[in-house]
């Protein structure tokens, strides 16, 4: 007699892996008394299964962080940082009127040429929208408040 429901195998992406506190510590290949520090100070999440301690992929995934190089980083905008999907759709947002960043700290009377222009893009796969600004825009307005906040620039009354 058959299955109806086959149980779901390792490769099967519904089935989540379970990781016992030495599996994970394999996985990352840290001690065990790391796995429990990061437990103690918060840094990974864990479940407890009666008085067993057990960790999901996804949550010792986590725990790795990504430190990118310069030349790494303007990688970032060719995927989706949800789904990690390499189709991007080029696009804008809109709003009823043109929607800017602008730093914190701009000053009011220089408040019209302090808008970062935005550019977004929208995953093809899973809808998410990332929204970059021009970089070099920002550079140029934070040397701006510096040599103002040195006394380079010239007052406003004048």
């Amino acid at each position: 007699m058959a299955k109806t429901n086959p149980e779901p195998n390792e490769t099967d992406p519904t089935k989540r892996r379970w990781f016992s506190i030495r599996a994970a510590a394999e996985y990352l290949d840290v001690g065990e008394q790391t796995i429990y520090r990061w437990m103690r100070e918060g840094l990974i999440t864990y479940r407890k299964v009666g008085d067993s301690t057990r960790f999901w992929q996804e949550d010792l995934d986590a725990v790795m962080r990504v430190y990118p190089t310069p030349e790494d980083a303007s990688k970032v905008q060719e995927f989706c940082p949800v789904c990690h999907h390499n189709e991007l759709v080029p696009g804008r947002v809109q709003s009823t009127g043109a929607t800017h960043f602008y730093p914190e700290k701009t000053k009011f009377w220089t408040f019209q040429g302090s808008h970062v222009p935005t550019r977004a893009r929208m995953c093809a796969r899973c809808g998410a929208i990332t929204w970059f600004g021009d970089i070099a825009k920002l550079s140029a307005l934070k040397k701006e408040t510096l040599s103002e906040n040195r006394g380079d620039a010239k007052s406003v009354d004048q």
